[in-house]
């Protein structure tokens, strides 16, 4: 069965985004960019909510016009995976992309009992903290970012009960970001 994760960049405090709705201090260093390169060829399928779709939009267009080799190595794993966009406002999407016909857990399902191979990610905190709640998550493995933002969007949804994690990896980059990598205990 095809694992749920859900990744993002997020502050030692617990934020994806601080007060001002602002994630600058995410902005990845050489290591780190390599690493989420390595990170998307694991996957198979990516779930996203609207902000975080529009957000990863730029990757999808040329609007660089002379990019580096890692950033033409992460556009093209990048813009080939396919990607379900759950939104209440968008009427169309681009890319290699599609609109959520059924909800998250019954996206989830249909994806689990198609066939195919990588983990289905999960990105943007509103999204997650649905799939979380329905416990539907395998494993939570944010970049924990050395900066306290004091409020915005959590990172961990809130639970109305008690998830148990087993730690199951981690790596530190120069730039002093961690990366934690906890599975769901069943």
């Amino acid at each position: 069965m095809r694992t749920v994760t859900y990744s993002m960049g997020v502050s030692l405090d617990g934020y994806i985004v601080g007060p001002d709705g602002g994630f600058a201090w995410t902005a990845p260093d050489d290591a780190l960019f390599r690493f989420a390169t390595d990170q998307i060829r694991e996957v198979g399928v990516h779930l996203m909510g609207r902000r975080l779709y529009e957000a990863m939009l730029y990757w999808e267009t040329d609007r660089d016009p002379s990019p580096d080799e890692a950033t033409r190595e992460w556009i093209a794993l990048w813009r080939p995976l396919p990607k379900v966009v759950f939104s209440r406002t968008l009427t169309a999407v681009e890319g290699n992309a599609r609109l959520a016909s059924g909800t998250v857990a019954e996206e989830i399902a249909r994806l689990r009992a198609e066939p195919g191979e990588g983990e289905i990610a999960i990105g943007g905190a509103d999204l997650a903290a649905e799939v979380a709640e329905a416990g539907l998550i395998d494993e939570y493995r944010p970049k924990i970012y050395p900066v306290l933002v004091g409020g915005g969007t959590p990172f961990y949804p809130r639970h109305a009960r008690r998830v148990d994690l087993e730690f199951a990896g981690s790596r530190t980059f120069p730039s002093g970001v961690v990366y934690l990598r906890q599975l769901v205990r069943r």
